[in-house]
């Protein structure tokens, strides 16, 4: 069992965290806005949550302005999709050895 949870990454424990990397694996980028409507949250909870995913070096992010309105985009670097799919693989060998 102890190898099973060894590719786990603590930074996915968190359910938002979970969504903000699936949103992102599967799409090019997702502004700030995108993503808060997407998983439901408030402006302040996801700003921490991708705080630490940038912090981990999972994802980046470009600034921008649209019509003088700041927008900033989220990607998934490629360090981050590697860690993440490590991380959905564990899960699945886990649910495969119940």
């Amino acid at each position: 069992m102890k190898n099973l949870l060894k590719d786990f990454d603590k930074a996915f424990e968190n359910k938002v965290r979970l969504g903000i990397m699936s949103a992102l694996v599967v799409n090019e980028y997702l502004d700030f806005v995108s993503l808060k409507d997407l998983l439901g949250v408030t402006d302040g909870n996801l700003a921490s949550h991708l705080k630490l995913l940038e912090k981990n070096g999972y994802i980046r992010f470009e600034k921008e302005f649209l019509d003088r309105k700041p927008n900033t985009k989220y990607f998934a670097t490629a360090s981050g999709i590697a860690a993440f799919r490590k991380h959905i693989n564990a899960i699945e060998r886990l649910l495969q050895s119940s």
